[in-house]
Formats: structure tokens, C-alpha cells, sequence
């Protein structure tokens, strides 16, 4: 993207006074900011960007973009400078503005998908929908950005800078096609405003991130950010309408304008009509306008099939032939850390390790599996620290509920004594065995599998470190599983 300037006007942006400076660069932390630059002062949930205006300034801001509360705290500084002053009442979705505008290029198709559980999932079944149908596709979101090119995020939904600049880059490397996750706390600081979407999706709504959002209705309207605001009235929204909520989403989109398809349940324009499920995955049974469908999906866990069809919706709404979009099916492969078969011991009892981190997750994921597996199925569940503290409890009770054998362990306490964690986490399931040590409690889960049984290790993922106090020390679970499943098994590594 080079050396270059734009008028603050060109990223539609106007400085009180009517100053109109050559802008060099955007940044949104002051130690990044250079001659030039445009330094946003955001509202942040501890401290005010505000105070580190002076820093921009001193470092060789051009112009400055934040709320009242920003500028009245660098008053003094501000009126001393000649830098440009924007004082708007949204900062975040004026910065998200200039930031495409700054970066200008996006791949052609762009849809997002948010919900509770299931955006990642979905939006790599997007990306791989339209990589079997020879499109340049990558996706966006937790795992960072996977397909045709990569990079690594360090947020679900990258702050506007960073996620313009991907998307900007991705672009320039040939990459026609996107799909983003749209996290509720991207959607509530106006992260993905700016991009130009063709369709978003509706996976479901749970209890999450309530230590962010300070209720359930305002966790729900940050996530319907999606289709009130960041799609166009000429998008496309694709929601599930098995979901309780997904209704209430239909009139959203309604009163925009928007085109509508329905997956999931009986009335839905994608239907699921039926499941047959075996040991390595399931037949799936659905229609589309009136013709009915069938498909193999190598996928364990029924919810699989939603998001199967919420993701063909989106492909099809940015506008593939659904015909051929069926054809790939067969060949969806989950995604890493989310129902995936991590080890099978030599009894054919197998491991798998799922991402689930709320209690509707653990309860869905044992749910999921349990037409899968003629055995047993154990679970090993933890909570993180420095999160809802509510839902540890919770997190218990649902692996007590749809396991037959528990294992209570650490996931990522961070700053937290992890023994009160799983003290809570008992609570929901005091019959659970208590195992702090992550990788013994892997270890001693896949000891007690005999054959026809399944186990679970629920809470991390696709992620491979362990946040204890400050530090991340290296954890995979899916590598954890194979030492474990080949030291058990007498396998030589």
C-alpha cells in the first residue's frame, strides 16, 4: 500500500475550524502514530484514549478524531497544537469509515456471520464452500485468516485499522471472496462498519460475554448490529429460524428491506427435513424450493447440519447456483478445535476436542455426539478466569447432565486461583472428578475410554497455549490427546 497521503476530507472526515491536512497514515495507538498520521482517541472500557493524545501530538499527529469526553481531556494540548480536531459522537463507526476509505480495496463478495456459537464454523464452511467451487476465498475470525491467503488475527473482529488493512491486502493478493465472524463486541465498537457486505447470517443466541454486555437485550442488539446497520438495505440476510431468536432477527432485516432465506426448521426456504448419523459422520436429508436433497457430511454433531445450511444460504445469497453449492458438501472438513477427531485409541474409542466455552456449547457439543458413539461418553470441562463468572457453575451442571463420566479441570485461569474456579465449576457437577493439571486430566479421561465409548475435551480448541497469570505456556489438547492415546497404547512416537 506504499508511501501516500490522503485529504482528512477524502476519508470523509471534517476538523472543526474546516482544517483539511494531508493525512499519512491511521492509528489507533499513540506509540504507532507518525508525522502525519490521524490518531483516534477512543473510548475504551478502562481508559479513555483521550489521554494519550498529548503522545500522538508530541510523535507528529496531524489530526485527531474523538469523542467530546477525548477532547475535553486533551484540551490544553489540542489548543496548543495545529493538528486538526474531529469531535464526533461515534468514533469507532467514524474511524471504521475512514479506514476503508484509507485502504479502498475489498475482496468483491464479502458476507458475515454472527451468533453465539457456530461463526467460526460457518464462515470457514463459506470459505470452503467457494474454494471447491474455484473462487479465491479465504475467511476471517478466530483462527485468524485461513484459504487462499493467510495471516494471523489477534481478535475475532480486528479493530477497524487492522481489518481494513487484511481485507485491503487480501484483496491485492487475489482474493475475490471473504467471510468474516461478527463478534458481538466487534458489531457493539462498530469494527465492521465499513465493509461492504453482500449477506449476513444468524447462527443463534445464548448466554455469553455477559461480562461485557451488561444484558442479555444488549448482548442480543449489539449481535443485530449486523442487520440494522452494517448490511445494506440491498443485502441479503440468511437466519436461522430453528434459533428462538431468529424470528425477532426476520423482522429486523424485514423492516430494512432486506432479502431473506430462511434455513433450519419446517417453515425454512433451506429445511432440514432429516439425520442419520454413524461413527465418522451423517447423512443429511434437506430442500431447497420445493426439490429435497441428499448429502453426506463427514462432520460429527448434529448442530453441524445448521451450520452446513446456514453457510450454503450465504454462499448461495452472494450468488452461486445452489445446485453446485450442494455438490461440495461431501468434501466440508471441520474446523480445527471445533468437533475435531483428535486421537482414536487402539480399542476404537475415540477423542475429540470442541471449542465450547458457555454451557449451551458443552451441552450442545454432548448432545451432538451422542448418536455417534454406542458407548459411554466422558467429558472433561473447565471455565475461564477473569470471565462470567456466573456460567462456571453452569459449565459444570451441562457436562453432568449429557456425560456419563466428568473430569473438572483448568482451562485458562489467567489471574484467578484456579482451584476456586473448579470449585465452581464443581458445584454444577458434584460427582465430577477434580483434576487441576490439564494434561493429567487428558491423560486419565483417555485412560478410562474403553471400546465403544467417546470422550470430549471441551473449553480451548484450536488454541495451542494455557493463559496462567501473565504468561501463555504452551497447550494444544489435539497434541495433548496423541502423546496421551500413544503413551496408553504402547505406540512408539
Amino acid at each position: 500500500m506504499g508511501n501516500r497521503s490522503k485529504k482528512l476530507s477524502q476519508l470523509a472526515l471534517t476538523a472543526r475550524g474546516g482544517a483539511n491536512p494531508d493525512i499519512t497514515g491511521l492509528a489507533v495507538d499513540s506509540r504507532e502514530v507518525k508525522d502525519g498520521f490521524l490518531f483516534a482517541a477512543l473510548p475504551g472500557t478502562r481508559v479513555h484514549g483521550g489521554e494519550f493524545i498529548q503522545y500522538a501530538l508530541r510523535m507528529g499527529a496531524a489530526a485527531i478524531l474523538t469523542d467530546a469526553k477525548g477532547a475535553e481531556i486533551a484540551a490544553d494540548e489540542l489548543a496548543a497544537s495545529d493538528a486538526a480536531l474531529i469531535v464526533t459522537e461515534d468514533p469507532r463507526q467514524a474511524l471504521a469509515g475512514a479506514a476503508a476509505l484509507w485502504f479502498g480495496a475489498q475482496p468483491q463478495t464479502i458476507v458475515a456471520v454472527t451468533g453465539t456459537n457456530g461463526k467460526t464454523s460457518v464462515a470457514s464452511f463459506v470459505r470452503q464452500i467457494w474454494t471447491e467451487l474455484d473462487l479465491a476465498a479465504v475467511n476471517l475470525g478466530t483462527t485468524g485468516i485461513e484459504g487462499a491467503w493467510t495471516a494471523p488475527l489477534a481478535h475475532t473482529t480486528p479493530e477497524p485499522i487492522t481489518l481494513h488493512r487484511c481485507l485491503a491486502e487480501a484483496a491485492e493478493n487475489g482474493v475475490t471472496h471473504a467471510a468474516m465472524e461478527a463478534s458481538s463486541h466487534g458489531l457493539e465498537q462498530r469494527r465492521l462498519d465499513g465493509v461492504r457486505l453482500s449477506a449476513a447470517g444468524f447462527s443463534n443466541f445464548t448466554q455469553d460475554h455477559l461480562d461485557y454486555h451488561d444484558t442479555f437485550e444488549a448482548y442480543f442488539a449489539a449481535k443485530a448490529g449486523l442487520f440494522d446497520r452494517v448490511l445494506p438495505e440491498d443485502g441479503v440476510a440468511v437466519i436461522n429460524l430453528s434459533d428462538p431468536k431468529g424470528a425477532q432477527m426476520c423482522k429486523i432485516a424485514e423492516a430494512r428491506g432486506q432479502n431473506i432465506i430462511t434455513v433450519g426448521s419446517e417453515e425454512a426456504d433451506l429445511c432440514l427435513l432429516n439425520q442419520r448419523f454413524d461413527a465418522t459422520g451423517q447423512d443429511l436429508r434437506f430442500s431447497w424450493e420445493g426439490k429435497t436433497y441428499q448429502t453426506r457430511l463427514n462432520l460429527i454433531g448434529g448442530f453441524q447440519a445448521e451450520n452446513v445450511l446456514l453457510a450454503c444460504g450465504l454462499v448461495i445469497a452472494a450468488g452461486e447456483d445452489p445446485n453446485r453449492v450442494f455438490e461440495t458438501l461431501p468434501h466440508l472438513t471441520t474446523v480445527r478445535g471445533r468437533m475435531q477427531l483428535a486421537a482414536t485409541r487402539d480399542n476404537g474409542a475415540a477423542v475429540f476436542v470442541d471449542y465450547a466455552h458457555t454451557p449451551d456449547a458443552v451441552a450442545t457439543a454432548l448432545k451432538a455426539m451422542r448418536p455417534h458413539v454406542m458407548g459411554r461418553l466422558i467429558a472433561i470441562v473447565g471455565a475461564g478466569g477473569d470471565r462470567d463468572a456466573t456460567k462456571r457453575p453452569l459449565m459444570g451442571h451441562a457436562a453432568a447432565e449429557n456425560a456419563d463420566l466428568v473430569f473438572v479441570t483448568d482451562d485458562n485461569p489467567r489471574s484467578e486461583d484456579p482451584a476456586i474456579i473448579r470449585a465452581a465449576v464443581m458445584l454444577g457437577a458434584p460427582e465430577a472428578t477434580e483434576v487441576g493439571d490439564r494434561a493429567e486430566a487428558i491423560l486419565r479421561g483417555i485412560d478410562a475410554l474403553q471400546p465403544g465409548d467417546a470422550l470430549l475435551i471441551a473449553g480451548k480448541g484450536h488454541e495451542t497455549g494455557q493463559i496462567v497469570g501473565d504468561q501463555v505456556l504452551p497447550f494444544d489438547d489435539v497434541e495433548q490427546a496423541s502423546i496421551s492415546v500413544a503413551a496408553l497404547d504402547g505406540r512408539v512416537a
